[in-house]
């Protein structure tokens, strides 16, 4: 028995439900048809309730009529939070349209790391303008972060921190946060430093508020410390992060005097860009956006493609020496493509889990060899069970027993390549400093077409003919 029984949601309900998972349709035709009638007050209104990253969302869905048509009416209202969240493919754009005035509001609502985020995906003149906007004090925090190297700790951290001297007690410590105005929005620890400014230890809002007055601040450190220095890689502050759970780390330079702190959402936005980099390189697509035009997403694909190619031409060249044994036994040309297609997906696998292995860092040379030893096995294993389907249905197909031996060993075979080459490769290609996200896939495909080509053609001419 069946219950046709339909829920039904009002108005009110659909537009909340709406309102908590970003812009639905309904809510993006009727922001389009104010911004075609110019209506300004219509707009502040769908717009007003909306979070910054619903509405860099929404920019980033239109196209860049719509969106210029939008900004033009609506561009007074546009500050630092959306600017942060837009996707750096399309925020030059959004700058570019905004007049001064609002431009320099919106930045200066920013923490100091949020701002170098956006100047390093700008062209000088652009940031200049962002920079001209700024108060003294904060231009000179950010060109200081900016002189970092790219991709590292310097840039990502903010310059502002709670400090406090490590011989202070937590009733010092609360009575100063109390009367100070220009403490960053967010933060999690007091940082303690000695009199040359080098940080010390952490103590957690959480601990500073449960703790009496009298209490010493050096005596409710945070047991987990770790300071980091401003040159690092980002990659390496994101693994720091996940690895040891940090919360907040202060960040610190050649002297090892404090000059910043880097936050877990910084961090976790750079490991969420790391395994977003690695996806789209596994699949050779660069790191386009939706945004970007079918002549910048063509130019981006072009290079794996052309790789593809080169390595799909050898893989032909590998058949046609056997063109002899395929024209006498047309059944080879049939099943010879399940042989190269199961051993490159089973490559692929083996090379995905490589790749993540390898950029969580729980792949390494001390465990390499169970993790092969371990690879090997399941391959031979799956290539036995697969080649003994494979044969039984060969021979039901073609009524040749021994056709059937032959695909099944191919498969073993092949399936035993795949899975070495599936670690050895991006193994290989990590110790001689490529990305092996980045270049494996292709190899890994050109190991398993022309090892399942060769094994399948070979064994057919020597055992069949």
């Amino acid at each position: 028995m069946t219950d046709d029984t339909t829920i039904e949601t009002s108005p009110a309900e659909d537009a909340r439900e709406e309102e908590l998972h970003g812009v639905g349709r309904e809510r993006r035709d009727a922001i389009l048809d104010a911004v075609e009638a110019g209506d300004t007050a219509r707009l502040n209104s769908l717009l007003e309730r909306l979070h910054a990253a619903d509405i860099a969302d929404l920019l980033e869905q239109l196209g860049a009529g719509e969106r210029a048509d939008l900004l033009a009416l609506w561009s007074g209202e546009i500050d630092g939070d959306i600017l942060s969240e837009l996707d750096e493919s399309i925020r030059e754009e959004v700058i570019a349209a905004l007049p001064p005035e609002v431009l320099g509001e919106a930045v200066r609502e920013l923490d100091s790391d949020d701002v170098v985020d956006i100047l390093e995906d700008l062209e000088e003149p652009q940031q200049e303008i962002i920079l001209d906007a700024l108060d003294d004090a904060d231009r000179v925090a950010v060109e200081q972060a900016m002189s970092y190297p790219e991709y590292s700790a310097g840039r990502l951290m903010q310059r502002e921190t709670v400090v406090a001297p490590e011989h202070w007690t937590v009733g010092e410590a609360i009575d100063f946060l109390r009367a100070e105005d220009w403490l960053p929005d967010q933060f999690y620890h007091v940082i303690l430093v000695d009199p040359r400014m080098k940080p010390v230890g952490n103590v957690t809002l959480g601990r500073l508020l449960s703790s009496k007055r009298s209490v010493k601040l050096r005596d409710i450190t945070e047991a987990m410390f770790r300071t980091i220095r401003a040159t690092e890689e980002e990659a390496e502050v994101a693994y720091l992060f996940n690895q040891y759970h940090l919360i907040s780390a202060p960040v610190v330079d050649e002297n090892d005097r404090l000059v910043g702190v880097i936050t877990i959402d910084d961090a976790m936005n750079v490991l969420d860009e790391e395994h977003e980099e690695d996806i789209l390189r596994l699949a050779g697509v660069g790191e386009g956006s939706l945004s970007d035009s079918w002549i910048e997403t063509a130019k981006q694909r072009f290079p794996w493609l052309f790789v593809n190619l080169l390595t799909a031409i050898l893989a032909s060249a590998v058949i046609s020496l056997f063109e002899g044994t395929i024209s006498k036994l047309v059944a080879l040309a049939v099943l010879m493509p399940i042989v190269a297609s199961q051993g490159g997906n089973a490559g692929t696998q083996g090379l995905t889990v490589a790749v993540r292995a390898l950029a969580t860092r729980s792949l390494t040379y001390s465990n390499v060899g169970r993790v092969i030893g371990r690879e090997v096995l399941q391959g031979v294993a799956n290539g036995i069970f697969f080649g003994v389907i494979m044969g039984v249905i060969s021979y039901a197909w073609f009524d040749q027993p021994v056709l059937g031996l032959v695909i099944g060993l191919a498969m073993v075979i092949n399936l035993f390549a795949a899975a070495l080459a599936g670690i050895l490769i991006p193994l290989g290609l990590e110790k001689l400093g490529f990305d092996p996200a980045l270049s494996s896939g292709a190899f890994v495909t050109t190991v398993t077409d022309v090892v399942g080509f060769f094994s399948f053609l070979w064994l057919a001419s020597v055992i069949l003919l």
